[in-house]
């Protein structure tokens, strides 16, 4: 996310698998350009919907591929379907100067099937099936849970997943401190020391945020938002439900109500001489709760993790801070509003109270983490749009008076969002997409209101698509920048949010089209979720499946994805990291296009750092996605 201090990353024991990248490794006719590869097919690598358009890619040199034909060939090895090459999408680099589509949309016979190229050209691609979306999806989602199995903080931890212990046990007994003091790049903290404040708190449980071990209210109440709503459309989810009690146990531990105080963030990222943080060391988590220090020992809060606040007590909270976790509490008391309405009406209680100690006329940064720059964001109309929408529908499924006033002022944070100039799309810092989906539910779609919602769905769509076609691949996002990944999966979500919304459902080709590219339809040919198809990170950023020594991989995290080539000039480093690089047998290097790069080395957090946002966003837009 940040480019600041990383989110620390992971290396499993990678298989042959990888080396298997199937790049189709061919002689080379004695016409094609020296300076270009053998041609390389990409497909999605977890397969095709029945049903839905079905577009893979060939990069090569045009020579090659102008003419060439192909075969498609199932599991029995009998050809299914045979054609040409299609037409010429751009050209890439200059080991790849052409890329190609091959429409296979026309076949919707279940099965797993590879792609061969023929004639002028010769390879062959990853295996990939086609199938019925729930049985395609299925298993992503549950693979996305199992992540957040994994990331687990506290006494909570389930020992089948990665070995995990208990961990950050003194979070049971965390002190308060006052807000850090930091340079003005915000890599630096000015203070010699952190000054108490208050406590103790118990702010023990929760997720670690990413490959470290950092715990932000920010990106768990996001991440909580998403995993309700993936159970609200796929229910049966097997341990879904329980991640989802997971992260509402721990924000409603972030949130004190009778002080009418908010906790931002658990540990430290960012420190200097005198103060060690969670950055500066390479460990499993288990072994902070072994040091023995006392205070003004350098390692101190790497042990005792301090706690910071989002407010004073009982005065306005930052208004992104506010209207999601009233959200998230909301999402919390619709959940639960048949099977526990008290429990419901606690919870809705609760998103009312947050929500009212919403400073809607900040000034300055808003509070996201410590520092800003970890998680920069601008927009917070709708987060307050998205906590209003939210109690509005909980109100109504309880018999709530106040339901019509939060529908309304559900409206008009949404205006206030339409009319910003920071608007953005579905990600960790913008939840407008999210919001507006679930407020068109109670208002009329052929209002005016209705109609401006649904435009600006249709606004954040078109950005992509407009992206899309000028890329080679079809990209929809910008992966010269951090999140490209996410951001993918956001577009997917909010193509199936428009459909299910409006019941207009041209932008659903699209949204599987980026679904495509972030599982192998792309330029280099991986996946970007541990696990899915044959080809994926092996080396991320995580500190538990690097240490971990287990042979197992990090199943179901989602990664950052590509990223512009100057921000991987320096690899993460230290003394206890197990190296571990994946060489696809063609450099990653070779593929690299567009000013963008992506590497599979441990080091890379730039590229391979997986956290609990990417991932909750791909178990959305998989959920939304089975049906």
């Amino acid at each position: 996310m940040s480019a600041l201090p990383p989110r620390f990353a992971w290396s499993p024991h990678f298989t042959a698998l990888l080396v298997a990248l199937t790049l189709g490794a061919c002689a080379l006719p004695t016409d094609t350009p020296a300076q270009a590869s053998p041609p390389a097919i990409r497909v999605d690598q977890v397969g095709y919907v029945v049903g839905q358009a079905k577009q893979a890619f060939v990069m090569g040199s045009e020579t090659e591929l102008s003419q060439a034909g192909y075969r498609l060939v199932d599991g029995q090895g009998t050809v299914v379907a045979t054609g040409q090459v299609g037409g010429r999408t751009g050209t890439w680099n200059s080991k790849y100067p052409a890329v190609h589509t091959v429409d296979l949309s026309a076949i919707d016979t279940p099965g797993s099937y590879r792609l061969e190229l023929t004639g002028t050209a010769t390879g062959r691609s990853p295996q990939f099936r086609i199938a019925p979306a729930k049985d395609l999806l299925t298993p992503l989602v549950e693979n996305n849970v199992r992540f957040f199995q994994t990331q687990r903080d506290g006494a909570d931890v389930l020992p089948d997943v990665l070995h995990r212990k208990p961990s950050h046990l003194a979070d049971r007994l965390a002190t308060v401190y006052a807000t850090p003091r930091y340079n003005e790049d915000s890599t630096e903290l000015l203070d010699a020391k952190l000054t108490p404040v208050g406590g103790p708190v118990d702010v023990s449980g929760g997720w670690s945020d990413a490959g470290d071990f950092l715990k932000f209210t920010h990106t768990t109440a996001y991440s909580t938002a998403d995993l309700l709503l993936a159970l609200r459309a796929a229910p049966h989810t097997a341990g879904l439900a329980e991640e989802v009690e997971q992260g509402l146990a721990w924000l409603d531990k972030m949130w004190e109500g009778k002080s009418g105080t908010l906790y931002a963030q658990v540990g430290i990222g960012a420190g200097n001489d005198q103060v060690r943080t969670d950055h500066d060391v390479w460990r499993l988590p288990e072994t902070d709760d072994e040091l023995d220090v006392k205070p003004g020992d350098p390692d101190y809060l790497i042990k005792n993790r301090p706690v910071f606040r989002a407010n004073e007590p009982g005065a306005s909270i930052s208004p992104n801070l506010a209207g999601r976790m009233a959200a998230v509490f909301a999402l919390a008391a619709q959940n639960s509003a048949n099977s526990d309405p008290w429990a419901a009406k606690s919870w809705l209680d609760k998103a009312a109270a947050i929500y009212t100690q919403a400073d809607t006329s900040p000034g300055g940064e808003l509070i996201t983490a410590f520092p800003h720059d970890f998680y920069p964001e601008d927009s917070w109309p709708d987060d307050m749009e998205f906590g209003a929408t939210e109690m509005s529908l909980a109100a109504k499924a309880l018999g709530d008076a106040r339901a019509d006033d939060w529908q309304q002022q559900g409206i008009r944070w949404a205006e206030q969002y339409i009319d910003s100039d920071t608007k953005g799309t579905l990600g960790v810092a913008d939840v407008s997409a999210l919001a507006h989906a679930d407020l068109l539910t109670i208002v009329k779609a052929d209002s005016e209101n209705g109609a401006e919602l649904q435009a600006d769905l249709r606004r954040q769509l078109d950005d992509g698509v407009s992206r899309a076609a000028e890329d080679p691949f079809g990209a929809g996002a910008v992966y010269t920048d951090f999140d490209s990944v996410p951001h993918t999966f956001g577009l997917v979500a909010t193509a199936q949010l428009y459909g299910k919304a409006t019941g207009d459902h041209r932008y659903d080709g699209f949204g599987a089209q980026q679904r495509g590219w972030a599982l192998g339809a792309n330029s280099w040919g991986s996946t970007f979720m541990i696990g899915a198809g044959e080809v994926y990170p092996h080396c991320p950023e995580h500190q538990v499946a690097n240490l971990g020594g287990t042979g197992e991989i990090l199943r179901g995290a989602v990664v950052n994805g590509p990223n512009a080539a100057e921000k991987l000039y320096e690899l993460n480093t230290f003394p206890t990291m197990k190296r571990c690089s994946s060489n696809p047998g063609t450099a990653w290097t070779d593929f690299d296009g567009g000013k963008a790069r992506f590497l599979d080395d441990v080091g890379a957090w730039q590229t391979v750092e997986p956290s609990i946002d990417f991932t909750s966003t791909a178990m959305l837009a998989f959920a939304l996605s089975l049906g």
